[in-house]
């Protein structure tokens, strides 16, 4: 091992984890810590949690017992969704030495010190704060993986679906002021970046808690960030989806003509019964808004089947709803159960068997729509493509709109921008060649 204390943070879940988990990354190295990563042998391991669904529980336990039976020595500190809504079960796993919440995430260094010079605690010392009175916690990056960078700019969720238990993991809206946000973008694209994803736990509450203020103030401030690249959304409530707010998106030069549309079903009729904010019609409405305000707009989409109550109606109302929004992706979760939620309570629990075949039935109608919207793309050959990887002699990135592209290239071509030519569809993304190349 290193002569400096060595610490791995490892994360489960969302895009607001992984920004998280690389700000305390970024913490523990101005503290003197090594950053290792993966499982490899360290003095501390740091495991950002999710809760999500009832297999996100079980894959926070899991790693932490693999990184336990690898290292027995290593101190173990859990945070996150998980550890904040079940700390006693979290601390009762073997290894664990600390559980820290989601009210100040950034103590787990000053923790993880403490450890290093006590050793270890039997029981785990729990920090777990009120979620429901804190503020937003401040943190900020100032390094990214490859070309794209994920920025926290909200915590929190007031929505209250039925079916979710995350509120009661990250609490109310809380908004990063707009200032620390462009502080945060503008040396993130002084380092070099060229795509940044301003997410969040319910990214179109950001300036709820501000008066007078609201994402599309946000982006427009960003927009101007000089030599800006891409910059991206989280995941999307469709309701935000207006006609003067898209009004107003659709003016900025930068923002990418990709949305993530937070659907969940098709069906009005269990829409209403998730206690989502729209129905049908009004999401149809705003994807018409969406594709007649920007060229090449790809959309992709989050579905949840097996909601109770959820007939062979209600799902034939999904399938027709995702052919007419001809969605580039779409991620499908069968219905889990949350403790403390109202789906949880109610009738008509959907057998796992019909819900099985429900996400099966889904994601090959996903697959087709996918070949469907990459062969369109053809239509519109010339595309700039910001490359990121480089796998057997190809150079792999995206289009503006998301869409994957792969072209022959004798060397890797990261973080570059390349105008393209597309060619033909394989393997659920295009194939292209380079222009002047």
């Amino acid at each position: 091992m290193s002569q400096k204390p060595t610490v791995s943070v490892l994360t489960l879940g969302c895009k607001v984890n992984q920004y998280e988990s690389e700000a305390i990354a970024e913490a523990f190295e101005r503290e003197g810590f090594e950053v290792l990563h993966g499982d490899a042998p360290c003095h501390v391991y740091v495991i950002n949690t999710c809760t999500v669904t009832a297999e996100s529980d079980r894959k926070a336990g899991q790693l932490a017992r693999r990184v336990h039976s690898r290292n027995p020595n290593a101190y173990i500190l859990m945070t996150g969704c998980f550890a904040q809504v079940a700390p006693q079960t979290v601390a009762a796993i073997a290894g664990v030495d600390d559980v820290c919440g989601n009210t100040d995430k950034l103590s787990v260094v000053a923790a993880a010190k403490r450890l290093l010079a006590s050793g270890k605690k039997s029981p785990p010392e729990i920090r777990v704060g009120d979620v429901t009175s804190a503020p937003f916690e401040p943190m900020a990056i100032t390094r990214f993986e490859r070309t794209r960078a994920y920025v926290k700019i909200e915590d929190g969720c007031e929505n209250r679906c039925a079916y979710c238990a995350i509120p009661g993991a990250r609490g109310r809206v809380r908004s990063k002021p707009l200032e620390d946000v462009v502080r945060e973008v503008t040396n993130l694209t002084r380092g070099g970046c060229r795509e940044v994803v301003l997410t969040g736990i319910e990214t179109a509450s950001w300036g709820r808690d501000i008066p007078g203020a609201s994402l599309a103030d946000l982006l427009e401030a960003v927009d101007t960030i000089p030599g800006i690249g891409r910059i991206r959304l989280g995941s999307l409530d469709p309701s935000l989806m207006k006609k003067a707010f898209v009004d107003r998106i659709a003016k900025l030069r930068s923002l990418a003509p990709h949305f993530h549309i937070s659907m969940q079903s098709g069906s009005s009729a269990i829409l209403a019964a998730m206690k989502r904010k729209y129905n049908r019609e009004q999401a149809l409405a705003g994807i018409r808004r969406l594709r007649g305000a920007f060229t090449d707009l790809e959309l992709t989409t989050d579905f949840i089947v097996g909601f109770p109550g959820e007939t062979d109606a209600d799902f034939a109302q999904t399938l027709s709803f995702a052919k007419e929004a001809a969605f580039l992706s779409m991620h499908v979760f069968s219905y889990s159960k949350r403790a403390g939620t109202l789906a949880a309570t109610l009738p008509c629990q959907v057998p796992n068997a019909q819900k099985k075949e429900r996400s099966a039935a889904l994601m090959a109608l996903a697959a087709e729509l996918r070949e469907q919207r990459l062969a369109h793309a053809l239509k519109t050959p010339s595309r700039q493509v910001l490359f990121e990887t480089y796998e057997n002699g190809m150079a792999v990135g995206h289009t503006d709109s998301f869409l994957e592209v792969a072209a022959p290239s004798p060397v890797p071509l990261h973080s570059l921008l390349r105008q393209v030519r597309l060619k033909a569809v394989a393997n659920g993304r295009l194939l292209a060649e380079i222009e002047n190349a």
